[in-house]
């Protein structure tokens, strides 16, 4: 059951990234993960009454630090997908897995000792360096185009996501329910965008324009209780694997919605990100399973 929660997990964040694309001609980043805050805090809110899941926590301070690089993560995205293809965007943000890796590889550095002998971490060091270079893949025709900045803040946001899995999945360790965590980063989403506003200025309203809104919060809320739910119910290998699923909703909706075609090398970059992405979760499972991204 967790895999089916991931791929509509998958599938919501990718309909909501189209959203955030529509709606970047007239919002900023600011005003849509405010927005999308607002909204989620509505919806988990209901959806905890209904499943009559208390909000009250005794995780304050792990529920703030997941809210606050999960937002981070969320302002990155959002800008990244205004900047640049949808699959381009998609993709970097799902750099997370080989992100993780990179964390896991500095780690066991840091605390290599030479009389334990030299580290084995020869296969997931090959798997993170395919990340990258499929990111450089990715990002050589977006530089010609004026993009880079976009493109770094994408790479940005998979990072950032990266520090949010593993603090979801601590949460669910720790037995929090589901909407009580997606309600908490809802919270914090509209704090820090609302802080946003107040420093960037606000779009003008048009209804049209403003209804796009509406779905952005609703798909968000549904796809971040989908993958929350995923995560902290175990399976991870399986879960983490299967998220890459939404680079196949991405690319396809960036080819039926907006025409964006994407380049030899750009879809070889993708395979290649998505291939290190399966390798780093699969060696990781084997090399560190009881690391904090992969304890349930």
């Amino acid at each position: 059951m967790q895999a089916l929660w991931m791929l509509l997990a998958s599938f919501a964040f990718a309909s909501m990234a189209v959203c955030v694309k529509v709606a970047g001609a007239w919002f900023s980043a600011s005003e849509m993960v405010f927005y999308r805050g607002l909204l989620g805090m509505l919806f988990m809110w209901l959806m905890a009454r209904q499943q009559r899941v208390s909000l009250r926590t005794a995780y304050a301070g792990m529920h703030a630090w997941r809210s606050l690089i999960g937002v981070l993560s969320l302002g990155a995205w959002f800008y990244a997908i205004a900047g640049l293809p949808l699959a381009t965007a998609m993709t970097l943000n799902y750099m997370s897995s080989v992100w993780i890796a990179a964390f896991l590889i500095g780690g066991a550095l840091l605390a290599w000792n030479a009389r334990a002998g030299v580290p084995r971490q020869g296969p997931l060091v090959l798997a993170v360096l395919a990340g990258f270079a499929g990111v450089v893949l990715m990002l050589r025709p977006t530089i010609a185009q004026d993009q880079a900045l976009a493109g770094v803040v994408g790479l940005l946001s998979g990072m950032t996501a990266a520090f949010a899995y593993m603090q979801v999945m601590a949460l669910g360790h720790l037995g929090e329910p589901e909407a009580r965590t997606v309600f908490y980063f809802a919270v914090g989403s509209a704090i820090a965008g609302g802080a946003g506003m107040a420093l960037t200025g606000v779009s003008d309203w048009e209804w049209g324009q403003a209804l796009w809104l509406l779905p952005i919060g609703l798909l968000a809320s549904l796809g971040q209780w989908c993958m929350t739910r995923a995560y902290s119910q175990g399976a991870t290998l399986v879960v983490a694997n299967l998220q890459y699923s939404g680079l196949v909703f991405g690319a396809a909706f960036g080819l039926l919605l907006f025409d964006e075609a994407i380049t030899p090398s750009g879809w070889l970059g993708m395979a290649l990100i998505l291939a290190s992405g399966v390798a780093a979760t699969v060696l990781r499972e084997r090399a560190a399973p009881n690391s904090p991204a992969e304890e349930h």
